[in-house]
Parts: structure tokens; sequence; C-alpha cells
């Protein structure tokens, strides 16, 4: 199966408070984190992670080879530069697009106005905004946040840019 996700921010306190995260402690918020994301991926599927993975880049091996399945990395704004040399990336971008299923994915980190494809059914998945930006037509935001704290499967992203 395929999986998307973003802004797991692991390891960075100023995440529960920036964003509300309903957690008491970091230690709290990354066993839930991992916890969400091995419940949801299998060891044999595939994940891309729309960046801001973790705060500092010594511990992202770690939890690479912690978390299930392939991982690839659309890089965010806050991972440091050591987290995209990190061993455990299948492979590691500013910018992707995919086809799956029949759908061309748009995948970066940012929220797009326009992006390429738009006006032929393309979907931009991204993060960044937490859940807070307003929806627009074929544009997921597939941060933690908004998907109970894990990766959203690739049907649950077509069934929700079907809406």
């Amino acid at each position: 199966m395929l999986f998307f996700t973003s802004d797991s921010h692991f390891g960075d306190h100023r995440t529960i408070n920036i964003h509300k995260r309903p957690f008491a402690s970091v230690g709290e918020m990354d066993a839930t984190l991992e916890a969400a994301w091995n419940a949801a991926v299998g060891p044999d599927d595939e994940v891309w992670h729309l960046g801001d993975f973790a705060r500092r880049a010594a511990d992202v091996p770690a939890l690479l080879a912690r978390l299930n399945g392939t991982k690839h990395l659309v890089r965010g704004n806050n991972d440091p530069p050591g987290t995209a040399a990190a061993q455990g990336w299948a492979s590691v971008h500013d910018y992707a697009e995919i086809e799956a299923d029949g759908a061309k994915l748009i995948l970066c980190h940012y929220p797009f106005r326009s992006w390429n494809g738009m006006g032929r059914g393309a979907i931009n998945l991204h993060g960044h905004s937490h859940g807070k930006l307003k929806p627009i037509p074929r544009q997921i935001d597939v941060g933690v946040d908004p998907w109970s704290w894990r990766p959203a499967g690739l049907a649950e992203i077509m069934a929700r840019a079907r809406r």
C-alpha cells in the first residue's frame, strides 16, 4: 500500500505549543506518532513523508529504523540538512510528481495555489499547514494533525479528494 504524511516533528517540543497538539510531553507525542505510523503502515508498504520529519538530524536514522515501510522524503522547511543525508530514506526530493492508481500526485511540503496538471485532475498533496488551511478541490493536507497522528493511505486520500 501507498501512504503519505507530513509534519511529524519528532522530538520538537515547540510543535506541541504552536500547533496545540494534545500531548503532555515530547516523549508522549513521539510514542503516539510512532505507534500510529506502525499501526497503519506495514513493513512492505511505501510512505512519502512530505517534510518536517524530526527536529534533530541525529535522531533520524534510529527513527527510520523503527518505522515500518519504505520511506521517501520530500524536504520541509524544518528539516535540518542532516535529515536528508540520514540512512534509511529510499529517496530524497524537494518536489516530486508520481502516478499511483491512475492519479497524478504532485508532492511538496508546501501547498500550492496552482500546480502541474491541476486542470487535468492532478492532486496536490502537501503538509506545512497542520490542517489549518481551508481546503480547495484536489488539494489535500497529509500532515499528521488532520489524520489522527498517522500516515494517510492513498484510498483515503482519493476519497477526500472526491468530496
